[in-house]
């Protein structure tokens, strides 16, 4: 079943189950920091307020992408989010913890997680069986010239039990070569938006591809039996969404996430553009069921 929420002019979204209450975070664009919204339905939603206030911040706009996840070893919320940097202009990661999943959250520290020397934006944690952490992101294209063109590409690397510093160095995982991945000259390709999950020993990395305020948004998929690479995206099976799975007011699908609902069903949270006919960041968030078949994910719609 799919869900067009009555969240609009967000992107991003990702949800966490608190009990009887779903917590929604997203992109925003009137907060200086991030807002939460709840639900018991996962259809209706109401604005909770601010889950992390950044109006003190090395961080001054393009607030993105935040997730939140509840660290194994003490249960606290850990939020890892996108922001500009007021001093060099430039996209990096931070993160916050608090007690809970509604707030207020607390930054670690007053700068970014980590600074590599390049934009960085879409944190993800992955947490694997033995309890290793990693963390995959996407280097923004912004600043990153590969061949003839601007590129998004997905990186990952391991992350400390707090889950709030890495450790070692990242590796590339995936860089957009595909038709279905760029605007349609090649100057401009995105890989961005990771997630990942785990079935049967192979991990499956999500993440959304081609320019987020085009009809022709999507999210893709790629393979691999390690974590940390070598993974293979299969032609044939991407986008495995995409604006022509629903007729009528279904542009620009992309940017999920997953999280269990309260019955124990796997869902992903995504968005669509609010107004099919203007394409932009306002965007309205939708949740879908998951079903795994045949050794591959599928977006039930």
């Amino acid at each position: 079943m799919l869900y067009r929420t009555n969240i609009t002019n967000i992107g991003d979204p990702f949800v966490v189950s608190d009990g009887n209450e779903y917590i929604m975070y997203a992109t925003t664009f009137d907060t200086k920091g991030f807002r939460y919204y709840r639900s018991d339905n996962l259809q209706d939603w109401s604005d909770g307020g601010v889950a992390l206030d950044l109006s003190d911040s090395w961080a001054n706009e393009d607030f993105w992408a935040p997730e939140v996840i509840r660290r194994p070893k003490d249960n606290k919320y850990v939020m890892h989010f996108t922001a500009r940097h007021e001093k060099y202009k430039s996209l990096r990661l931070g993160v916050a913890v608090a007690d809970k999943p509604q707030g207020p959250f607390k930054q670690v520290k007053n700068e970014p997680m980590f600074d590599f020397g390049y934009a960085t934006i879409d944190g993800h944690v992955f947490i694997d069986d033995d309890g290793q952490v990693y963390f995959y992101y996407s280097r923004d294209c912004a600043e990153n010239v590969v061949g003839d063109g601007h590129a998004s590409q997905i990186y990952v690397v391991k992350l400390n039990d707090d889950l709030t510093e890495v450790v070692g160095e990242p590796k590339l995982l995936t860089t957009p070569t595909y038709p279905f991945e760029h605007d349609g000259d090649g100057s401009w390709l995105w890989n961005e938006g990771p997630a990942v999950l785990k079935k049967d020993g192979t991990y499956h990395l999500f993440y959304s591809a081609n320019y987020y305020a085009s009809r022709k948004y999507c999210v893709c998929v790629a393979t691999s039996d390690k974590p940390d690479g070598d993974f293979v995206k299969l032609e044939e099976d991407n986008p495995i969404l995409h604006a022509d799975m629903q007729e009528v007011d279904f542009s620009g699908p992309g940017h999920n996430s997953f999280f269990t609902d309260k019955e124990g069903n796997l869902k992903t949270a995504f968005h669509i553009h609010t107004d099919v006919n203007k394409p932009s960041d306002d965007r309205r968030a939708c949740i879908a069921d998951v079903v795994y078949e045949d050794g591959s994910y599928r977006f039930v719609l």
